[in-house]
């Protein structure tokens, strides 16, 4: 094969791969913010269920959400450090946050071996900010707040 015998140039050719690289990019770039973006999801939807058994005022169920147990009324003596009573008194109607009647998570923050999850609760101006470990799923008070609302940090959480 000669140089003379060469194939034409299509430039049609050309532009078909660059749109299928930059394509590639995109989709690329997308999915890796989607994936980073949802890494939080299963502590965020632990706290989702966990506000939701307390709005239908089913605090057993509540309760094993917080332990991640849900039986845990087969051995209650497992959990002698935050028990049942403790809970109730926290989390039920004359508790802190009374009855809930709405709820909202709003963000998360992953520093360490936990999630800490900010939600809304009741339309309050004070936000509960709850830590879920990322190993045994249980919840727990956070001992750190999170400050929650502005795009760039829902952009980047």
């Amino acid at each position: 094969m000669t140089l003379l015998d060469a194939k034409q140039y299509d430039p049609g050719s050309d532009r078909r791969k660059r749109i299928a690289i930059m394509v590639t990019l995109l989709v690329l770039v997308v999915a890796g913010w989607v994936s980073y973006h949802y890494r939080n999801y299963p502590a965020r939807h632990a706290v989702a269920q966990f506000f939701a058994a307390l709005q239908q005022q089913d605090f057993g169920r509540a309760y094993g959400i917080w332990q991640h147990d849900p039986q845990w009324k087969q051995h209650p003596s497992k959990y002698p450090n935050y028990g049942f009573n403790d809970f109730y008194r926290d989390w039920g109607p004359s508790g802190e946050w009374g009855v809930i009647k709405t709820y909202s998570v709003d963000c998360s923050l992953a520093p360490g071996n936990g999630v800490i999850v900010g939600a809304t609760v009741n339309g309050r101006a004070e936000h509960p900010s709850l830590w879920v470990g990322k190993n045994d799923r249980t919840i727990s008070f956070s001992p750190n707040e999170i400050q929650c609302g502005n795009w760039w940090s829902w952009l980047t959480e």
